[in-house]
């Protein structure tokens, strides 16, 4: 595998002095030898004899995450003998939209977020990856129907596509909490929201606080509220109505939305439910959780993504001093489980064989399991064996998605930045600090209509 770097210049990587992989001899795991891998489906990839070939593909993985993609294309080219380019740049948003207009596109993008690639599949920069591939991924991802609506933009004509394939995906619906302290107070998981609002209550009727909740983040503070929105609407309203208020089809203050910000306010705005009262905006995210792990605990719950753990005290040991369960949905309420994440797209930005090659690899269990089995990788794909996870943490993570009936992408992440990465937040921070939903809504609504 030739390995360029912040750059999509042949020149460049000559410069650097990159060398091919050796394929067989670098693979992490032998062909036919670990049975947690599907390697029949390693073996049907050698059908495909691309010798010779080579496929350019740019993205925004660079470090330990550059490591873990190169390891799992490895498995690509050995099975077809085609040469994988990858060039991973922390400028991509901006390095691809020079690159595409410049004509000098790479086969394949790989988009932090499908709002850019959405840009560039409405202006002619993307090609489309057809119905047979919107079909398998409705028929063989969870929650398929999702994965294929978040990919499908409008094309240069207006007409919808699926342009877009979800490969590694992030997952935010979660609530982290201490065994020992659940096993002590003699509390269960709870499976609904209502359960969840049920033990929030006991909790406080036994003497607790319930919810370690922060909002601090610097010039960024208030993203986690928005998350709490996000995660209320998926659970009060359906997928549709949803998509419909992060695309400004309804406005902020609609009592829909509203609502949902009203239900993070059952949480939050309940000085018994937190342990910072008051001062719930001005708690750091990152120091936020650490009540978990207090002895007497200072909250016994705490609503992150999957990345918080990365923030808990040093020692603590997953699945044992802290774990995690699905944010539950209403059981009254009859929409099914809906998960809340984010994920990586990969597109055709130069619509060639081997680049279209590279999507059906990624159809593949093995080009999932080979990354499951590392770290930082999450997928929807039914057809992988979840045991290949590389520890049970993740697989808990895979097994929350592959149970959801809904996806949706981080809805701040699909707005507009003064209003996704503005407004929205600075309104959770007066939502908290007691100015009210209805207003709150307003607010941010007059800034999305203020944008020209």
């Amino acid at each position: 595998m030739i390995l360029r770097f912040g750059t999509t210049t042949a020149a460049a990587a000559l410069a650097v002095g990159l060398t091919s992989m050796s394929a067989q001899a670098d693979l992490l795991f032998k062909p036919g030898e670990d049975p947690r891998f599907n390697w029949e489906s390693y073996e049907a990839l050698k059908a495909n004899d691309l010798s010779g070939k080579t496929v350019t593909v740019f993205g925004p993985w660079l470090g330990p995450d550059k490591d873990l993609v190169e390891n799992t294309m490895a498995y690509f080219e050995e099975a077809t003998g085609i040469d994988v380019q990858y060039s991973g740049s922390d400028s991509f948003e901006q390095q691809i939209v020079i690159d595409t207009q410049a004509g000098s596109a790479p086969d394949v993008s790989i988009f932090p977020q499908p709002g850019l690639a959405s840009d560039l599949a409405g202006k002619g920069f993307l090609a489309p990856l057809g119905s047979d591939t919107a079909d398998w991924v409705r028929d063989n991802y969870a929650a398929g129907q999702s994965w294929v609506d978040l990919g499908t933009f409008k094309g240069k004509d207006g007409e919808e596509e699926l342009f877009g394939f979800f490969y590694k995906v992030d997952v935010k619906s979660l609530v982290w909490y201490s065994p020992d302290n659940f096993d002590d107070a003699g509390y269960d998981v709870p499976q609904t929201m209502e359960e969840l609002k049920a033990l929030t209550e006991q909790i406080v009727a036994d003497g607790g606080t319930p919810w370690c909740i922060g909002l601090g983040s610097g010039g960024a503070t208030g993203w986690p509220g928005t998350d709490w929105v996000e995660d209320m609407m998926l659970r009060t309203q359906p997928p549709e109505v949803y998509d419909q208020w992060v695309r400004n089809e309804i406005p902020f203050n609609d009592p829909k939305v509203v609502g949902a910000i009203e239900e993070f306010g059952w949480f939050a705005n309940n000085e018994k439910f937190v342990d910072t009262p008051g001062a719930v905006a001005a708690s750091d995210f990152r120091d936020s959780p650490k009540g978990l792990f207090s002895s007497p605990p200072a909250c016994y719950m705490h609503r992150q993504a999957s990345f918080i753990p990365s923030f808990f005290p040093e020692g603590t040991e997953m699945g044992v001093d802290a774990d995690f369960f699905y944010f539950p949905a209403y059981e009254g309420k009859d929409l099914g489980a809906p998960v809340l994440g984010a994920g990586t797209v990969f597109a055709l930005t130069n619509d060639t064989p081997e680049g279209r090659a590279l999507i059906e690899f990624l159809k593949s269990p093995i080009a999932h399991e080979v990354w499951m089995a590392q770290s930082g990788f999450l997928t929807p794909h039914k057809g992988v064996n979840v045991e290949a996870y590389a520890d049970d943490t993740l697989k808990g993570l895979g097994e929350i998605l592959l149970g959801a009936t809904t996806f949706r992408f981080d809805g701040s992440d699909l707005m507009p930045g003064a209003v996704g990465a503005g407004s929205f937040w600075t309104g959770m921070v007066d939502f908290v600090g007691g100015k009210p939903a209805d207003q709150v809504g307003t607010e941010i609504q007059a800034s999305w209509d203020a944008i020209k």
